[in-house]
C-alpha cells in the first residue's frame, strides 16, 4: 500500500472513531460531492468495520450543481426538497450520526446572479430548521471534514504544477487534521485536552465583555451572564463524544445578542455560497449589523446579512491563536473549515445552545431570553491577525488581557 493511501486510511479511521465515533448500532449519513468518491468508499467501509447498521450517502456533483445556477428558472430556487428535510429529520430523531465531505472549489458560483444563491440559502436554512436545532445543541453527533479535489487544490496552490496540486492539497490537509502522526486518534485527544485548559480558564473567570483592537477593528462583545466557552470535542445527547470540525483550533462561546458595538475587519478571504468575499468589515451598535464594505463580494456579505432577522446579529465568538499549526502552514485553503482554525473569528447568525448553562435543554424562547440569537444562517468569518490585543473585561470592570500580539496572554 502507498504511503498515501496508509494515510488516506488512517483518515478515514480518525473520521468514524473521532469525527462522529460511530457507534455499534447506529446509521450514519454522509453528505459530500462525486470528487470525493475515493476517499468516501473508505469511510463507508471503517463505518461498517466499527459497527455502523447503515451508511446512507447523499451525493452531489459540482457541474450539476453548477449547470442548475445558470439554467434553471428562477422559481427553483425558491424551495427545498421537503423529502429531504424530512428525511433529515427523521434520521437525527432516531439517533443517526452525520458527517459532511466537503470538496468544493471556492469560486464553484462565481458570476452567479446572487439573488439566486441568497434565495436558496433562505430556503434551504428554513427546510433543515430542525435538523439544525438538533446539531447545534448536540442532540446528535455531527462532524464536518474536508477532501482534496483539482478545482480547490487549483485555487490553493496556482503556482505548483497542475499533477501535483491535488496532492499537495492532501498533504496539507492531513497536516492540518493530525494525520501526519504515527497515531491520530491518541493525538487528537491530547489536542482536546489541551484546548480544554483554556476552556477551563476562561470559564472561571466569568468576563463580561471582550474588548477587541487591531488594524481597523475596535469591537466590544458583551457575553451573556450563563455563557459557557467550549473547545474541541463535544457530547451528544446519549453521552458520546464527537469532534464537529476537523480540523479546529478554536475555543468558543456565545455573544449577547444586544451586546456588541463597534467595526471589525477581516483578515482573510470568507468562502460563502460559492463565492469568495474579501477585504470587508463590519459595523455593529446593540448588536445588530447597521453597515458591511467589501472590496470583493459586498453584494454578497450583504445578502448574507439580510437572509433573515437573525443573521443581523452574531452567534459565535471564537478564540484561536495566531501561532496554531494551520496559521504556521501559511496556506490560505479559502475554505473556513480550514482558515478559521488559523484565526480568532466570529460567526454571523445562529448561537449554539450548548455555549450555555444548561442551555441544551432549553427551548428557543427560552435560549432568546438568555440572550442567545436565533437565526436560519451560520457563518464564520476571520478576524484574527498578529497584531490583535484582547482584553476580557470583569463584572467588577477590571481588564486583563486575553490575546496579546495575536496569541494568549496566559
Amino acid at each position: 500500500m502507498s504511503e498515501f493511501l496508509k494515510k488516506l486510511e488512517k483518515y478515514a479511521e480518525l473520521a468514524v472513531k473521532v469525527g462522529v465515533n460511530i457507534q455499534k448500532g447506529q446509521t450514519l449519513v454522509i453528505n459530500t460531492t462525486l470528487d470525493a468518491a475515493e476517499f468516501v468508499r473508505l469511510v463507508v467501509k471503517k463505518a461498517y468495520e466499527t459497527g455502523a447498521f447503515n451508511v446512507i450517502v447523499n451525493w452531489t456533483d459540482d457541474i450539476v450543481s453548477r449547470t442548475k445556477y445558470d439554467l434553471a428558472p428562477d422559481e427553483a430556487f425558491l424551495e427545498y426538497p421537503v423529502w429531504r428535510a424530512k428525511e433529515m429529520d427523521d434520521l437525527a430523531s432516531n439517533g443517526a450520526a452525520f458527517m459532511s465531505i466537503i470538496s468544493s472549489s471556492p469560486d464553484l458560483l462565481k458570476g452567479v446572479n446572487p439573488e439566486r444563491i441568497a434565495n436558496f440559502q433562505k430556503a434551504a436554512g428554513k427546510a433543515l430548521a430542525n435538523y439544525r436545532k438538533a446539531a447545534q445543541s448536540d442532540k446528535v453527533s455531527w462532524t464536518v471534514i474536508a477532501a482534496a479535489s483539482k478545482d480547490w487544490a487549483a485555487k490553493v496552490f496556482p503556482d505548483e504544477p497542475s499533477d501535483n496540486q491535488v496532492n499537495k492539497l492532501w498533504e496539507a490537509i492531513f497536516k492540518a487534521v493530525r494525520v501526519d502522526v504515527e497515531n491520530p486518534v491518541e493525538a487528537w485527544k491530547k489536542h482536546d485536552e489541551t484546548l480544554h485548559e483554556k476552556v477551563h480558564y476562561l470559564n472561571e473567570k466569568r468576563y463580561k465583555k471582550l474588548h477587541y483592537t487591531a488594524l481597523g477593528t475596535d469591537l466590544t462583545i458583551e457575553l451573556p451572564e450563563k455563557h459557557l466557552w467550549v473547545g474541541a470535542g463535544s457530547v451528544n445527547v446519549k453521552g458520546f463524544e464527537f469532534m464537529a470540525n476537523m480540523p479546529t483550533e478554536e475555543v468558543f462561546t456565545v455573544p449577547l445578542k444586544t451586546g456588541v458595538n463597534g467595526t471589525v475587519a477581516s483578515t482573510k478571504p470568507l468562502s460563502y455560497g460559492g463565492n469568495i468575499i474579501d477585504r470587508f468589515s463590519v459595523t455593529f451598535e446593540n448588536g445588530k449589523i447597521v453597515n458591511v464594505k467589501a472590496e470583493e463580494g459586498e453584494e454578497i456579505l450583504k445578502r448574507l446579512v439580510e437572509t433573515d432577522e437573525g443573521s443581523h446579529y452574531l452567534g459565535e465568538v471564537a478564540l484561536v491563536p495566531f501561532n496554531s499549526p494551520i496559521s504556521e502552514s501559511n496556506v490560505l485553503f479559502f475554505n473556513t473549515l480550514f482558515d478559521e482554525n488559523a484565526s480568532n473569528h466570529l460567526a454571523i447568525g445562529s448561537a449554539y445552545a450548548f455555549c450555555l448553562e444548561g442551555g441544551k435543554q432549553m427551548s428557543s424562547e427560552e435560549l432568546a431570553q438568555n440572550g442567545l440569537n436565533e437565526s436560519i444562517t451560520h457563518v464564520d468569518f476571520m478576524i484574527g491577525s498578529d497584531k490583535m490585543d484582547i482584553d476580557g473585561i470583569t463584572a467588577d470592570g477590571k481588564t486583563e488581557a486575553i490575546f496579546r500580539a495575536g496569541n494568549w496572554a496566559f
